[in-house]
């Protein structure tokens, strides 16, 4: 992707989906269209940072014509395209692998080890849950209002196990979960237990990249739930798109301006107002 000189002036949006870039309940991204091509012509890069898995991300990734890297699962891998920075991305905080046209940076645990930790802090703590290890396709996909294709894709998980309390103390669960050596989060639909895995972690190793290969990179956060914060923080400019959790997430991202609308109107308001400050 890179060509050989000096580009100044780059922007590097990291964007949060669901609820964000993608509509909540209907996951259309369409209004967002006109801006994303403006980003996109201007030479700036637009990360996708989401909880959602890979195969679902890559298939959102190629439908908007976005050749730049992703972040998956809630920071449990990192997938740069092979050669997009001109060699095989070298990470600061581990190695990448080359796999199908990726290098990736693995920060996650494996998924089964997921499933077992969450089994043993339900039964620890006496709350009832359900993972998407146990929840057929058709399940996920009337859980999220995906249509079954989509679901199958979000069905295939590799470092982030999501879940829904069915009963008990949502507070005790995540205690149970902590005491056992791992995290958990909470977007806007599921639960997520991880270990490792960390969305402000990828985006520090991936801003790192982007200014090793270019000066007066400018990073751009864009976000609506609980499990964006921790990258918002790290990003140059931090915008809220509001949600149910906007005034939580406001107390954790002081500096962060909240966008005027939800889903995909108030992300391009929020980065058109970006593209004309650059």
């Amino acid at each position: 992707m890179w060509e050989t000189g000096d580009w100044s002036n780059m922007i590097v949006f990291f964007t949060d989906l669901d609820g964000t870039l993608l509509d909540h309940d209907t996951y259309d991204w369409r209004p967002a269209r006109p801006t994303l091509e403006l980003a996109k012509a201007g030479g700036h890069a637009v990360v996708l940072c989401t909880s959602k898995a890979k195969a679902e991300v890559e298939a959102l990734r190629e439908s908007m014509e976005i050749p730049d890297p992703i972040i998956v699962e809630n920071g449990g891998a990192v997938y740069v395209p092979a050669g997009y920075f001109g060699t095989e991305a070298a990470f600061g905080v581990g190695p990448s692998t080359r796999r199908e046209g990726w290098d990736v940076l693995e920060l996650g645990t494996p998924y089964p080890a997921l499933v077992e930790a969450l089994r043993r802090a339900s039964e620890a703590s006496g709350v009832v849950v359900r993972g998407f290890a146990s929840m057929t396709v058709e399940e996920v996909a009337e859980r999220t209002g995906l249509p079954a294709a989509t679901a199958q894709l979000a069905h295939a998980r590799e470092y982030d196990e999501p879940f829904v309390v069915v009963r008990g103390d949502e507070g005790a669960l995540c205690a149970a979960i902590e005491a056992m050596g791992f995290s958990w989060t909470r977007g806007g639909r599921f639960f997520h237990i991880v270990r490792g895995s960390d969305k402000s972690k990828a985006v520090a190793a991936l801003t790192s990249l982007y200014r090793a290969n270019r000066r007066d990179v400018r990073t751009v956060g864009l976000g609506d739930g609980l499990n964006d914060a921790g990258f918002l923080l790290e990003v140059d400019s931090a915008w809220l798109i509001p949600s149910k959790q906007t005034a939580e997430l406001t107390k954790l991202v002081p500096r962060a301006r909240v966008a005027p609308a939800a889903g995909p109107s108030g992300w391009a308001h929020a980065v058109g107002a970006e593209l004309d400050a650059d």
